[in-house]
């Protein structure tokens, strides 16, 4: 199992829109990757270790696919298609990380 997670980090005077991220693009990438994207999960940033400081990522999304070749094969058809939503909330420019699961 692989992860693929994106990663939006806080940077001061920048906008991310959570609610579209997840009721409006999350559920367009999904359908677009369809049946190879096993899950998904976003996470909003709250805080760093040190209570009442700013967390390092404002929001992370994670799309879980059996293998890489699985994702990339899903992906690459709509690629521009999705990266072309992310204007529509936010202007970070993210950071994407593959990762294998181990636990």
């Amino acid at each position: 199992m692989i992860k693929v997670s994106v990663l939006y980090p806080t940077t001061e005077g920048s906008k991310f829109d959570m609610d579209y991220y997840c009721n409006s693009h999350i559920p367009m990438v999904r359908g677009k990757l369809g049946a190879a994207c096993k899950s998904a999960a976003v996470e909003q940033g709250m805080s760093g270790a040190t209570p009442g400081s700013r967390p390092g990522f404002i929001a992370m999304g994670h799309l879980y696919f059996e293998a890489v070749e699985e994702f990339q094969t899903a992906f690459g058809p709509h690629a521009q298609a999705i990266m072309a939503d992310i204007p529509n909330y936010t202007d970070i420019q993210p950071t994407i990380q593959i990762s294998e699961v181990k636990i």
